[in-house]
Formats: C-alpha cells, sequence, structure tokens
C-alpha cells in the first residue's frame, strides 16, 4: 500500500504550514459530501488533530456541486491558521464523488503528479448539457482515466457507487473507505471505522460500504484503477415458461448461434430486446430482418453492414408507444428499483405519482389501423378530440382504479399489430431497409450509413416526431450525393449535424452545403 507521507519541515521551522494536511472533497447534491467532511472532521479531531472544514456550493450544471475543503494538523497547542479553500497545486488528497468532477478538479489545477492522491468514483452523473443532447452527449470518461493517471501522484479509481448501493448505504461510505485504504492519512482503519460508529445512522450498512471499498482501495498496492472487462460472447440465457414458448424462443437463439461472430454479439441482446417487447413471433421477424442484411454481406468488410442492422432493427421494432409505457410503469421490476432507489422496506407503503400528457396522436395510433386513420382523416373531429386529450394528467399507481388504468393499456400488447402505430411503423422500417440495402449494392459504406440513420429517431411523443422530420429532412438529402465516392462521408455528415441541436439549424446549413455539389 502506498501510504502518503506528509513533506519533511525545513531544518529552521521556518515553514508551519508544512504539517497541514489539505483535503479536497468534490460531490453532486445528494452525493453525501457534507457527511463525508463531517467524517473526516470528526477523524482528525479524534486523533489529536486541529481541523477546519469549508463548503463552497455551486449550481446549474452539475446539480449543485459542491467543493468541500478540509484542513488538518497535529494538535501542538498553538491555534492554527487554516485556509478557506483549496488553492491549485496545494492539495495533498483530492476525493471527486463522481468521474467528471474529477476531471473538472484536474483542469483547475487541484491534482499534482509530485503530491496529490486523486480518490474518484468511476461512475457518471451526467451533467444537463449531455442529457439535453438529441445524439449522444456524454464526454470521453477514457479521456479523464487518462488525465486522472498523469495527473496525480497516486489514483484509487474504481465504481464506489456500485459498492455503495450494493451494501445500501451511500457513496460517502464508500468514499472514506477508499480514504482509508489508500494510506494517504496517517489513521489505523480502526480509526476511520469508529467514525462512522458514533455517527449513529446506518452505521451497519455504511460499515459494510466502508469495508468493501477501503479492500478495493488497498488491494491494487499503489493504484487501484477500475478495469472493463472484455465484453464476452452473448449467450442465451436460461428461460423457464410454457414448453411451446420455451422451445420456440431456443429456436431463435439458434439462428443467433448461426450468425458470424461479430453480428451475433449485435443480434442476441436485439433478440432479448424485440422478444421482451412484444412476443417469440416478433423476434422471429427481427432476426428475418437481420437475415436479410447478411445476404450479401461479407467477412471483408468485417460485417459492419449486419452489425448495424442487427442494432438499428431492433431500436426501430421497439418504438415506445402508450403500450410501451404503461407495461414498463407496472412491472414488478420497476416496483422494486423504486423501493431500493429510496429505501423503502418491503412491507412499506410507496405512493407513486405518474405524469402522463398524451397527444391525439398517441390515442389514434393505439386504435384498430382502420379506425385511426378514419379519425386523423377528419381535421375537426381530430382537433375536437386533441382539446379535450392533450392535457397532462398525473395518476396516483398505487391505487388500485390508477394502477388498473395503466394495467389496462398495457394488456393491449398482443393486439398491437393490429393498431395503427405498428403499422406506420413496419412501413417506415421496410422503407428505410430497402434504402439501405439498394445503397448497399452502390457504396457499400453508404448503405451503412444509411442504416445509422435511424438514431436520428427515439423517445415518445414530441421528441419522437422531432426524431422522424430530421430523420426525413437527411434522407431527403440523400439523391444528392448517392452517386458521389464520398457520398457516405456526406451522409455521416448531414447525421451528425441533425444532432447537434434541437431546431435543426446546424442541419439547415449541412443540407444547403450538399445543395451546391
Amino acid at each position: 500500500m502506498n501510504v502518503h507521507r506528509l513533506p519533511d519541515l525545513p531544518a529552521g521551522g521556518d515553514d508551519a504550514t508544512a504539517s497541514i494536511i489539505k483535503i479536497a472533497i468534490l460531490a453532486v447534491g445528494g452525493q453525501g459530501g457534507g457527511v463525508l467532511s463531517d467524517w473526516i472532521i470528526s477523524l482528525a479531531e479524534s486523533n489529536g488533530y486541529r481541523a477546519q472544514s469549508t463548503s463552497v456550493a455551486g449550481v446549474a450544471q452539475r446539480t449543485g456541486a459542491t467543493i468541500y475543503y478540509v484542513e488538518m494538523a497535529p494538535d501542538t497547542g498553538g491555534e492554527p491558521v487554516f485556509s478557506l479553500s483549496p488553492s491549485p497545486g496545494d492539495v495533498d488528497i483530492l476525493i471527486a464523488a463522481e468521474l467528471m468532477e474529477a476531471g473538472r478538479a484536474i483542469m483547475r489545477g487541484f491534482s499534482t503528479p509530485d503530491r496529490t492522491t486523486l480518490i474518484a468514483s468511476a461512475h457518471r452523473v451526467l451533467a444537463v448539457s449531455e442529457k439535453i443532447a438529441p445524439g449522444d452527449g456524454r464526454a470521453d470518461a477514457q479521456s479523464v482515466m487518462t488525465a486522472a493517471s498523469a495527473a496525480a501522484h497516486q489514483l484509487v479509481c474504481f465504481d464506489m457507487e456500485k459498492i455503495a448501493v450494493e451494501a445500501g448505504s451511500v457513496i460517502s461510505s464508500s468514499l472514506f473507505g477508499a480514504l482509508a485504504g489508500s494510506g494517504a492519512l496517517p489513521f489505523s482503519r480502526a480509526a476511520f471505522e469508529e467514525t462512522i460508529r458514533r455517527s449513529g445512522r446506518g452505521v451497519d450498512a455504511s460499515l459494510r460500504a466502508f469495508a468493501a471499498s477501503c479492500e478495493r482501495a488497498g488491494s491494487a498496492g499503489e493504484d487501484s484503477v477500475e478495469k472493463r472487462p472484455d465484453p464476452a460472447a452473448p449467450s442465451a440465457e436460461a428461460v423457464a415458461g410454457p414448453r411451446r414458448l420455451v422451445e420456440a424462443w431456443q429456436r431463435l437463439c439458434d439462428r443467433v448461434d448461426a450468425l458470424p461472430g461479430s453480428v451475433r454479439e449485435m443480434a442476441m441482446p436485439g433478440l432479448k430486446k424485440v422478444v421482451d417487447y412484444q412476443d417469440v413471433a416478433y423476434g422471429a421477424a427481427y432476426l428475418d430482418h437481420v437475415s436479410r442484411a447478411l445476404a450479401g454481406d461479407t467477412a471483408e468488410n468485417g460485417y459492419a453492414f449486419s452489425v448495424q442492422a442487427a442494432k438499428y432493427a431492433a431500436n426501430a421494432m421497439v418504438y415506445d408507444d402508450i403500450i410501451r409505457v404503461a407495461d414498463l410503469k407496472t412491472r414488478t421490476s420497476r416496483e422494486r428499483r423504486l423501493r431500493k432507489e429510496q429505501g423503502v422496506a418491503r412491507d412499506g407503503i410507496v405512493q407513486v405519482t405518474e405524469y402522463f400528457h398524451p397527444r391525439m396522436e398517441e390515442v389514434c395510433g393505439t386504435l384498430p389501423a382502420g379506425l385511426g386513420r378514419w379519425i386523423e382523416a377528419r381535421p375537426k373531429l381530430f382537433a375536437w378530440c386533441d382539446r379535450r386529450i392533450n392535457k397532462g394528467r398525473r395518476i396516483r399507481t398505487d391505487s388500485l382504479s390508477g394502477y388498473l388504468m395503466l394495467w389496462v393499456v398495457a394488456s393491449l400488447r398482443p393486439w398491437r399489430r393490429r393498431l395503427l402505430r405498428h403499422t406506420v411503423e413496419t412501413a417506415h422500417l421496410e422503407n428505410w431497409f430497402e434504402t439501405a440495402l439498394q445503397q448497399r449494392e452502390r457504396y457499400y459504406a453508404l448503405g451503412v450509413e444509411v442504416l445509422k440513420c435511424r438514431r436520428l429517431i427515439k423517445g415518445y411523443s414530441d421528441t419522437h416526431a422531432r426524431g422522424q422530420s430530421k430523420f426525413a429532412r437527411v434522407m431527403a438529402g440523400l439523391p444528392l450525393i448517392e452517386h458521389r465516392e464520398d457520398g457516405a462521408d456526406w451522409l455521416r455528415r448531414l447525421r451528425e449535424a441533425a444532432l447537434l441541436d434541437e431546431d435543426g439549424d446546424a442541419l439547415d446549413g449541412a443540407l444547403k452545403t450538399v445543395a451546391t455539389l
């Protein structure tokens, strides 16, 4: 274990600050940063140290990111003068309750390779800017890991949130354990544990999380860095149920096993997703799409077309409709998750209020195809119905009436193929898939890019409508570039432009550029 040692005092003893240990804690709201700083203060004072803590609260991007700052020094009888906030290049221990908070601290210069022990949880809490991006707005976590390795004297980084959840505690307990395991403070593990016991709240769960994190931090020697295992090839899981359905599922799994390796790795999760959404017959239809993509594809191209087809065909088939929303909200697994997140015992009472804002478009989509089209073809009737339906509603699903309302909607799943929404989505999928197959015959890479354009369509209600609009606009530019050898690059640029903003302003500019070609 690498123990952080304080620098020796100069010969003349004139540097009174050399004995001060400086700790900066960065936490997002609700992660227990205040509890952690209180524990550190209690730990120091109970072991003959003088200590002081301050905090500077933040807002906006991180939903209340706060910097807690602790300074401590051996009690020599004098009255120490501590700083109120951390300074760049002058932090001994940096604790980050989330990976990107570690990145922000590194950018501010709080971590230096000559002195700082950096303790960070490898899990992510997405910032507002990451959540609102139309595409994948997540920041690159690997870049932060690389920077952390270079910017720290000692790095302790693994998923401490997971450890805390498994122990029934919160991440402050895991961070405290990692601090103990790092050896960065001159206190024994028993002293850390006694600090938790003195707190008197959630002691048993906190000690479990502390112990697991402490052992994880101390078992890897100088560095304990999160290493993600290589993804294993997916396999069919054992299932239980009526014999007829189990046999049908096994036949689908056998079809997946016969696919090339890279396609199989994508097709098995896709199959599970599709069958969970509807049934095994729907899963067979999904594998038919994968087989169509595989026909004419070759290992020379790495089966790139088939891999993307397996991915996006599953997403296209599992569209979000009212039935899907009601199904997810009435599952037993969701109740268990809510109870676990809120810390409610099995025999405790949970009150859940769901918010819904249906539009007439969603209602028509849940009607039989003929009736839905009949209503949509009559604008006055459609508008009259929409005025009475298009409003926010709050439904208490912990009540019998509220739960039954959603349960009845979810029970429409066996009839989904007869409804208008399914008819529309199936036609859209077939047109998109056939276009991709045709473009593959001309330029293989262009066919792959057509498949990837499906990522523009996602979500529910207004979000889905905006995605479809962007998809249609991107595909409208395809005739202008399909005969060019660099057509795949141009289509990729159009798709990326569509993902840049919600209103599609960047896409408008990209389409004007394509028009000049």
